[in-house]
């Protein structure tokens, strides 16, 4: 079952850069502080990373508010040989932490 927010929610906004571009994202939290939604965003408005990093960003928050573990998200993503995240998202991700 989906875990809806209230209307009115606390966020936190953050930048993050990933291979060489700036993302601004936001979370919130659901009301048992678990994480329940990200946005992304991309300086370069309409570019294809930007539109990528958004769409990853809606999928991820849909599977958040059905109950899928952050740690079970953030360990799918790609991430180079040294576990650095290779995507803006899994890097939004690895700020916001382990729930």
């Amino acid at each position: 079952m989906r875990q809806r927010f209230a209307n009115r929610r606390a966020s936190t906004t953050f930048e993050v850069e990933s291979q060489g571009l700036r993302f601004t994202a936001t979370v919130s939290r659901l009301d048992d502080g678990r994480l329940g939604e990200i946005f992304l965003q991309s300086n370069k408005a309409g570019s294809m990373a930007g539109i990528n990093a958004s769409d990853a960003a809606v999928v991820t928050s849909i599977a958040l508010q059905y109950g899928v573990p952050l740690e079970v998200i953030r360990t799918a993503l790609a991430r180079d040989i040294n576990g650095k995240a290779s995507g803006p998202l899994a890097a939004a991700l690895d700020l916001v932490g382990n729930d």
